[in-house]
């Protein structure tokens, strides 16, 4: 194989740094992600670059000849950042690492391409190429990341303890390459990571969620959540998913292992969308299952009302794993809260009435919330799912013939407060509310169209009922 890449690194931003070092007398490479993604065919617009020395000197330099104007400096961290045509550059001083049992902070000094290499956390990871004029475009590979790329494994470049003890987001990041590049971890690797599982608590919670949240949104999120739980990290920080795991049988009678089925309707839902609150939707809606789990001896296993305690626990387990409180929390809370209704009405008989509530409490993610519940059919009954999925084709030509004839997407009373107030000489009070939830009922049920003129009647009806004065 070739090992001369010269050819493949055209950004004239190398071109540059290679003039620079070359009149400095300093060393500095392209490491990392950028090469690994060279080898993969995919394209990355972060680029590191390792220097022998100063990395904020040579940033400063390089932005000035790229007439680059603006250069973040981190001197704390000996690190420089800046943008030029699209591309995110980041230079930083070669370095070895030293670490102290109780936290992921290295204790930094200056080091050799060969200590930043050992300090990297995959061998895939590890991979530089030379940017110095001589050498321009040779590739560096110590620990033979190139094999383990052609060969889809995740390795250390040392022995995995030292690395995933050292820094433990390393293991989630281990995980999530796996994901994302359809790789497998070495089985050393994966027995190390169990052995450090609970290192994990000196790590944010951020920290872990920005890798999660990656995994969840990889080309195959199973494997990732397979390979969380086999580690005992999803033991760590999301318990409630690891107890939908198992099945359990009683008088021979066993209910699905709810972990599983999880896992199959969040892969439907990633062939669907991009969505990442459609894809947590899926990872929380039978979250409280294992809450709600009883047993009959007529009926079998029950989960009666999962769906409202998964919807309680929504925010809970949002807020401990620093997950955005605000409209996408209450997003995924909605389609948890909701994600049995349209199956509901495939079992029964599709009444208008029916449709008009899934629609007024559904509003703008109806759309999702019917993307989530034709995920959640998985049965190894070919017949029976095949079944399911056109009673539900039908359920979702009803809610377009509905909502188009009786426009109840995003419901507004026709009737406002003002209007009530106005014609019984009302100043704000329980009535209102009475009144307008009477008239909202009443175009749900069908008695009366979505109409302001019907919705008037029917308000001078009830007031008068209700002992007012027109």
């Amino acid at each position: 194989m070739l090992n001369n890449f010269s050819q493949h690194i055209t950004n004239p931003a190398f071109k540059v740094i290679s003039e620079i070092i070359s009149e400095k007398n300093l060393e500095a490479y392209v490491i990392g992600g950028y090469v690994r993604d060279l080898f993969l065919n995919r394209k990355s617009k972060d680029i590191d670059v390792v220097v022998v020395g100063n990395g904020l000197d040579l940033a400063t330099l390089c932005a000035k000849k790229l007439n680059v104007n603006k250069v973040s400096l981190f001197k704390n961290f000996g690190t420089a950042q800046f943008t030029y045509k699209d591309f995110n550059i980041e230079f930083v001083g070669a370095r070895k690492e030293s670490y102290q049992k109780k936290s992921r902070k290295p204790i930094i000094e200056n080091g050799t391409i060969k200590d930043d290499q050992n300090r990297r956390d995959f061998t895939i990871n590890t991979l530089a190429i030379n940017l110095n004029k001589k050498k321009f475009g040779e590739l560096i590979d110590p620990f033979n990341g190139i094999k383990d790329i052609e060969n889809k494994i995740i390795r250390t470049p040392l022995e995995p303890n030292k690395t995933y003890s050292d820094d433990p987001l390393r293991m989630m990041r281990a995980v999530r390459f796996a994901s994302e590049l359809n790789f497998t971890i070495k089985r050393d690797s994966i027995e190390s990571i169990k052995e450090n599982s609970n290192r994990l608590s000196i790590i944010s919670k951020e920290r872990i969620i920005d890798e999660l949240n990656k995994i969840i949104l990889s080309k195959n999120p199973s494997k990732g959540f397979n390979l969380l739980f086999q580690t005992k990290l999803l033991h760590q920080f999301f318990p409630e998913m690891v107890s939908l795991h198992g099945v359990e049988t009683i008088m021979k009678k066993s209910h699905k292992d709810n972990f599983n089925h999880t896992l199959e309707v969040l892969e439907n839902i990633s062939k669907k969308s991009e969505n990442i609150w459609l894809r947590w939707a899926a990872i929380m809606h039978d979250i409280g299952k294992p809450k709600t789990k009883r047993f009959n001896d007529k009926t079998g296993w029950t989960f009666h009302g999962h769906e409202e305690l998964g919807a309680r626990m929504v925010p809970k387990i949002f807020k401990r794993l620093k997950l955005p409180m605000d409209r996408k929390m209450k997003y995924v809370q909605k389609l948890v809260r909701l994600h049995l209704r349209p199956i509901a009405l495939v079992k029964g008989h599709v009444t208008d009435s029916a449709i008009r509530r899934l629609l007024s409490d559904a509003e703008d993610d109806i759309d999702d919330l019917m993307i989530l519940c034709n995920a959640d059919i998985t049965s190894k009954n070919e017949m029976k799912v095949k079944k399911y999925k056109e009673n539900f084709k039908l359920v979702e030509k009803k809610l377009l013939i509905v909502e188009e004839k009786d426009r109840i997407r995003n419901f507004q009373p026709p009737i406002d407060g003002i209007t009530i107030m106005k014609t019984f000489s009302l100043h704000p009070c329980q009535e209102i509310g009475t009144i307008k939830s009477k008239i909202k009922e009443a175009i749900l049920d069908g008695k009366i169209k979505n109409d302001s003129k019907e919705a008037y009647d029917l308000m001078i009806k009830i007031g008068l009922e209700m002992g007012l004065k027109h």
